[in-house]
């Protein structure tokens, strides 16, 4: 059992009969009352997300959790394939267990946290920024700019992300995985 003082993100818990990770929390003590914590919960059965507030002390049971590095083979339209590199075993997930699915490429090294009690995988941690090609973009135009101005970019995984005007295609970005957003291009 752990209390509201241990909470950090990353965290598994379980509440309402569901197992949840915390992506969010914020100690709180007002000038009058007594103090809590806010948190934002996800689910990782059905990736739902929901805001909860534990008041201060109060016990929550937490998940013993392992991690464990795996490498993102294919998606098959349905579930998601993973293989351990320690052991090579395979797993595969639904999309909901993942938190950006529309930035993993193949081959990409990705963290599974698993749960101890009964070997079930729970979430898929990507890393802190990936590096993907611009597959197709429009050309910016020389001296259409205004302040920081952007236009949607397509990456080799399918998604779109926005991207100065300086960006063309072909050229290699970097992603800030966990808002989805621009964070540098790459030189070669």
């Amino acid at each position: 059992m752990a209390s509201t003082s241990d909470i950090r993100n990353g965290l598994c818990i379980k509440y309402n009969h569901d197992i949840y990770k915390i992506i969010e929390f914020l100690h709180v003590k007002p000038g009058k009352g007594p103090a809590f914590v806010r948190t934002k919960l996800k689910s990782v059965t059905t990736g739902k997300v929901i805001d909860n507030t534990f008041s201060a002390g109060h016990k929550i049971d937490d998940v013993r959790v392992e991690t464990h590095k795996f490498q993102y083979l294919y998606n098959d339209g349905e579930y998601y394939h993973f293989m351990n590199e320690s052991d090579y075993t395979q797993i595969q997930l639904t999309e909901n267990a993942l938190d950006r699915p529309d930035l993993m490429k193949e081959g990409e090294v990705v963290t599974v946290l698993i749960n101890t009690e009964d070997n079930m995988p729970l979430s898929v941690d990507m890393p802190a920024s990936v590096i993907l090609e611009v597959t197709h973009t429009e050309p910016g135009v020389k001296g259409n700019t205004a302040t920081n101005a952007t236009k949607p970019a397509t990456v080799e995984t399918g998604a779109t992300v926005n991207v100065p005007l300086f960006i063309n295609e072909g050229d290699k970005i970097k992603i800030e995985t966990e808002k989805g957003t621009y964070k540098e291009r790459i030189k070669e």
